[in-house]
Order: structure tokens, then sequence, then C-alpha cells
């Protein structure tokens, strides 16, 4: 039977031993804690990702299908993003020769993902793609008569590979370059389509890829117009036909072949040349001739050149009158853009002479430049709405230069009505000699 001095030992002894015990779970923590680090640090050394690196590439090498490279792909990203986080020693900055881990192991890496690039697929996808961008250069190119029968040669072999291995027959319902290309795109949906599965049908894909990339080369191979020479592509249109032996040694022929052309009035040999030539003389010169001979069939292909804002087109445009182009001509002149192509821009509106231009034309009245004012005034004359009078009579009242007021004298003689000579009647008096002459014309 114990006393209360054995009572107090024990309780002594008790609390002795919950002390002791205290330190002793706060160490275990601890030591666990140290080892997590150490098993953590361990994991993202260098030459540990790098074990793992060489793992990823061992079973690269034995991957025999797309889950397989699924596979690979997975633990290269999970490398990756160790990498990223791993705490690998830098390089001596001084020392150019010095080792850089964290460099090497990405190149590695990056290495393994190109070879696993290339061992995926080939997929249905890359050859309805492959077959599509071809379908487009059969469509969009301009074949010679000796490329055509290349291509449709092309075309028609493909066809015949995608038939056998589909099961579905495919052809072209002519020789002409569009519908060769929409049959090449019947047979590019119908590769999609097929279900064609990259293990199982890795030898149907790979046949098709195959004839899809002869299709290609052989289509690339085939004479197009662009291939020919200038003077090939002359020769073909019978551009030297007009050339006769003794002006066929003048230099060069074909500036004479042009001269001959305006001369019997043939617009259609002189537009294939400009079409043609790469040559700033011919350029300009034939330019100059279709601002004599203005005809209409050169308007698309001069309207296109008059989107660059080149100044010899949009007067051309103005020769020829085809109010096709007024809606063109109309954005020249918005706000104070080059003055230079703001004049000949409203000559061309005057020329053409559509009721669309009065108003776009008349807001050129208030233009900064004095030139661009009067060629306004002018272009109203030509186009000679009697919209313009009471503009042109303010221009003749308020504006400040006499070549400007002078201008919109001469416009308001050549609307010619009654109204419009009654404005000019104060002005034969007027302080400029100019605009005295203009108003003295209304009497």
């Amino acid at each position: 039977m114990s006393n209360g001095d054995d009572d107090a030992g024990a309780g002594d002894a008790d609390g002795a031993d919950e002390p002791e015990s205290e330190p002793g779970t706060d160490a275990e923590p601890e030591a666990e804690s140290e080892t997590e680090g150490e098993t953590e640090e361990t994991a993202l050394s260098a030459d540990t990702l790098d074990e793992r690196l060489a793992e990823a590439e061992a079973a690269l090498d034995g991957a025999e299908t797309e889950a397989d490279l699924d596979d690979v792909e997975a633990d290269l990203d999970a490398i990756s993003e160790d990498i990223e986080a791993a705490d690998l020693p830098e390089p001596d900055e001084d020392d150019e020769d010095a080792e850089d881990p964290q460099a090497e192991l990405e190149d590695r890496l990056s290495d393994l993902r190109d070879r696993l690039a290339d061992q995926r697929g080939p997929y249905a996808e890359d050859v309805s793609g492959s077959v599509e961008g071809t379908a487009s250069t059969v469509a969009s190119t301009r074949w010679t008569d000796d490329g055509l029968p290349e291509v449709v040669d092309a075309v028609e072999a493909f066809l015949g590979t995608a038939a056998d291995r589909l099961g579905t027959a495919f052809a072209a319902d002519s020789e002409d370059a569009d519908d060769l290309a929409a049959a090449l795109e019947e047979a590019a949906d119908a590769i999609e389509d097929a279900g064609l599965d990259p293990d199982d049908d890795a030898e149907t894909i790979g046949a098709l890829l195959e004839a899809a990339e002869t299709l290609a080369d052989d289509v690339e191979a085939a004479e197009e117009w662009d291939d020919l020479t200038v003077r090939e592509q002359l020769d073909i249109r019978g551009f030297y036909d007009v050339l006769e032996s003794e002006n066929r040694k003048d230099f060069p022929p074909e500036w004479t072949a042009i001269k001959l052309y305006e001369k019997r009035g043939e617009p259609e040999p002189i537009l294939h040349g400009l079409e043609t030539f790469d040559s700033d003389f011919m350029e300009e010169n034939i330019l100059d001739t279709l601002t004599r001979m203005a005809p209409e069939e050169a308007f698309e292909q001069i309207h296109q050149r008059a989107q660059k804002r080149d100044r010899k087109p949009v007067e051309i445009l103005g020769k020829i009158g085809d109010e096709r182009a007024c809606e063109t001509l109309h954005e020249f002149v918005e706000g104070d853009g080059d003055p230079a192509l703001q004049k000949v821009t409203l000559r061309a509106l005057g020329e053409i002479g559509s009721e669309e231009s009065v108003q776009p034309v008349a807001n050129r009245l208030e233009a900064d430049s004095y030139e661009v004012r009067s060629a306004a005034a002018r272009a109203l004359g030509l186009v000679g709405d009697t919209r313009a009078i009471d503009p042109l009579a303010d221009v003749l009242d308020e504006d400040e230069a006499d070549e400007v007021r002078a201008s919109a004298a001469w416009a308001l003689n050549r609307i010619g009505t009654e109204r419009a000579l009654e404005v000019l009647v104060d002005y034969t008096d007027d302080r400029a000699y100019i605009v005295q002459a203009e108003a003295r014309k209304a009497i």
C-alpha cells in the first residue's frame, strides 16, 4: 500500500514522462520533413531528370500505337514541368565552356518531342489537307496548253488510287481546271469522312498520303503560264503577228507592235502587253496609248490598277467614262489627301459626268488647296448638273483665289442654263481679268 509520497513520486514520474515525449514528438516531424526535402531534391536533380528522359526515349523507341505515343507525350510533359521546377545549378557566366544542366535537359526534351511528332501518324487529315492544297493550286493557276494535260494525268492518277483504297469512284466532269479541282476536293472530303484509324488503317493512310504527295509534285512540275518568258507568252497570243519583215528589226519590236495596234484600233493585244510586260518603259508608253484610245475593253484592267491610287490609270478611267469607276474615285477625293491625285480624280469624275458625283465633287470646293478647289469647280462644269449652280455662285462671291473664281465662272458657262448665265452677268466688271473674261462669255 503506498503513502502520499509514493503517490507524489508516481505523479512526478508521470509528469516527467510527459515532457520527454513532447520533444520526441516534435523531433520526428522534423526528421520526416528533412527526408521529404532530400527526396524531392533528389527527384529533381539533373541526373535523375536525365534518367527519366532516357526512360522516355526507350519508351518512344518501343512505341507501336498512338496510345503508346500518348503515354510518352504525357511523360515528356511531366518531365518538362519538373525541369522548370528544379533548382538546378546555373552556369558560370564568366566561363564560356561551363555546363548548363537546364539548357542541356531542355535541348534533349525538345529533340524527343520532335521525334515523337515524326512518329505520329500519318493521319487522314494529313492526306485531305494536302489534296485540298493541291486542288487550290490547280484552280488558281493559269496552265499552258502543254501543262494542262499534265495536270489532268496527275489528278486522274490520284483519283484512281483514292477510288481503289476507299471503294468510291471519283472522276472530273471535264478537263477544265475548276472541274479537276472540284473532283480533288470531293476526294479530300471522302478521305476525311472515311473514319480511317491511324493504327488500324495505317497502310491505307500511308498509300493515300504517298499518292497525295506524288499528285502535288506532278502538279508543281506541270507547265504554267508564268513559267514562260514574256516573249513566249506574247508569241502564243499572236502578239507579234502584226509585225512585218521591214519593222521586225525595230527596237524594241514590242513597242512597234503597240503603235501598230493603236493605229488599227485593236486594244486587246495592247492590254495583253500591259498585263505581260515587266518594263517601266513599256508600261508608261502603253498607258499613254490607252489614254488616247480610251477603249471600253480596258476598264477592268485599268480600274484594278487605279486601286493603287496611281494617277495615270485614274486619268484613263476618266477618258473611258464608265460610271462603275465613280465609287472608287469618290474615295480618292475624300479629305485633304494628295492634291495631285485629287486634281486628276476630279477631272476624271467630271469627264465621266455621273450625277452621283455632284455632291462629292462640290465638297472639294472647300478644300485647303486652291488648285483642288479650282479642279472641283471645273469638274462640276463638266458634269453639267444644275444643282452645282448655287455652290459655284458662292465660290464666285467668296473664294479668295481668282483662279478658283475663274474656274467657277467657266463651269457656270459650261452648265449654260439661263440661271447659270444670269449669275455671271454680275461679274463682267470683276476685279480679276480672268473672271471678267469668263463672265463676258455669258453675254
